[in-house]
């Protein structure tokens, strides 16, 4: 999925936190929902701005930044 479109990252936004579309509401936010238990419908319902889209993009967001990082051996 081709998120950069709908994650933002501007400065004086939540700090420079990644942001869906321009709103106050970070990936992070996102993601601790989902990892709290929430479902994706119950995350819609209680942000009717939000699209099914926009969740698949913080999902793919997180996983591109997974696989950047990288473990050094010592």
């Amino acid at each position: 999925m081709n998120y950069h479109n709908i994650i933002m990252i501007e400065p004086g936004k939540r700090s420079g936190k990644p942001c869906i579309r321009g709103m106050r509401i970070t990936v992070y936010d996102i993601l601790e929902y989902l990892a709290g238990g929430m479902t994706e419908a119950e995350i819609l319902e209680d942000f009717s701005e939000l699209t099914s889209e926009d969740i698949k993009a913080c999902l793919a967001f997180a996983a591109d930044r997974e696989k950047k990082l990288f473990v050094v051996s010592l």
